[in-house]
Formats: structure tokens, sequence, C-alpha cells
């Protein structure tokens, strides 16, 4: 295939990934409701079934459709997946810094601190409690205790109430599996392990006991500390050489 024509036919892929948004759009679809088939798209704008296998392809890589064998293709649901690979891919070829996530972390669960307090569900603040205790008793099995710390943050996020908030937390997740073990290594003795914990307590406490400023203080001392932990070590170098 020549240039113009390999243009062309993105152009047409492109054309039937509009029309299939607009579709769903127009038709006022929801997660999990069935789209025409790619025959009927094919015959509607005037294409080859391939070129909207390749439009389907493309919005299923993007989560907006899910394609499965034997069915047809339906409404995809929100996935904080897609975010996530575009946040890694930026910080491992260096579009974006470590520093630079971390801060848009601080400023998006510093909110999500206070709408937990808020909003959160006696389970829920139950669960956050139950995380942060975990944390205490697994402060000396680092695997477990990480485990738990990510889990605490990703609960908070749930508790927010906010479905964009949840997934947005979700796309740190490749950093945070990294980042979050490299941040803990710097925190050699008991004391700062303890200190670190009981900061994690204070917030689910204020969680527990709906005070949504005390929340959102605590989560930002949270990263206060955890931020200069990880730029006054080698763990944001350790990061960029094991994802670069």
């Amino acid at each position: 295939m020549n240039g113009r024509a390999a243009a062309d036919s993105r152009s047409l892929v492109q054309q039937a990934v509009d029309a299939v948004r607009a579709h769903i759009r127009a038709h006022d679809l929801k997660v999990g409701d069935t789209l025409p088939s790619e025959g009927d798209f094919a015959g509607e704008l005037g294409v080859s079934r391939a070129v909207i296998r390749e439009a389907f392809g493309a919005l299923a890589a993007l989560k907006l459709i899910d394609v499965a064998n034997g069915r047809r293709a339906r409404v995809g649901a929100l996935d904080g997946a897609v975010m996530a690979t575009s946040v890694d891919h930026a910080v491992a070829t260096e579009q974006i810094s470590v520093a630079e996530v971390w801060d848009v972390r601080r400023t998006v669960e510093v909110r999500i601190a206070a709408l937990a307090a808020a909003n959160r569900t006696d389970a829920q603040a139950a669960a956050i409690l139950a995380l942060a205790g975990a944390m205490a008793i697994d402060a000396d099995h680092p695997a477990r205790m990480i485990a738990h710390d990510i889990a605490f943050h990703d609960a908070i996020a749930e508790a927010a109430g906010n479905r964009l908030f949840t997934e947005i937390v979700k796309s740190f997740a490749p950093l945070m599996e990294i980042a979050v073990p490299q941040a803990w290594r710097t925190r050699t003795t008991p004391e700062q392990k303890r200190a670190m914990i009981e900061r994690h307590e204070m917030l689910a406490r204020a969680i527990a006991e709906r005070d949504p400023e005390r929340a959102g203080r605590a989560m930002n001392r949270h990263f206060d500390r955890s931020i200069d932990d990880l730029l006054t070590s080698d763990a944001t170098l350790d990061f960029a050489a094991t994802t670069g």
C-alpha cells in the first residue's frame, strides 16, 4: 500500500470511529448496550467491513467498546487502565517527571480525602480503618504492607463517591507499584516507619469521623512527607532506571 492509500485508509477508519461514537451518543446508549454489527455500520457508511473491524479494534483498545468473540460489540465502561497506560508511557519517555505525577496526585487526593470524609459509608470507613491497621500489623513485611498502602488509597477514592476520581487514582497504579516500594525503602528506622503508619491512621480516623477539613490536611501532610522521602533519596533515579 503506497503512502496516499495508507493515509486514505486511516481517514476511513477515523471516520468510522467517529461514526460509532456518534451512534452511541445519538441513541443514548449506556454501558453494556449492544451496538449494530460491523456489516450494518459498513453498509451505512459505504465502507468495507475491514475498515469497521479496524475501527472497532481502535475503540476497544480505548475501552470505549467491548468486543468479544461470538457476540456483538457493546458499549464499554470507564476504565482507568487507559489513563494508566498513558501516564506510564509519559513517565518512561521522560515527558513528565515522577515529581510532577506526585504533585498531581497530591492535588487530587487531598480533595478525594475531604470527599471521602463527607460521603463514606460505614462499611467504607471500616475498610479504610482496617487497611491502616493492616499496614501497622505488617510493618515488617514490605510486600504485604505496600499492598495495603496502595489498597488504602484506592479505598479512599472509592469512598469519595466520584467515579472519575476513582479511575484517576487507578491510573497511577503503574507508578505506585514501583514508587511506593521505593518510598518505603527510604524509611529505614522503626521510628520512620511508625511515623508514616501513624499518618495513615490519622487520615483513616478523620475519614471515619466525618471530618473533611482534617482529612484533607492529613492527606496533604502525608504527601508532603512522601514527596520529600522520594526527592531526598535515590528513589526517583531508581524509578527512572526501572521504567526507562
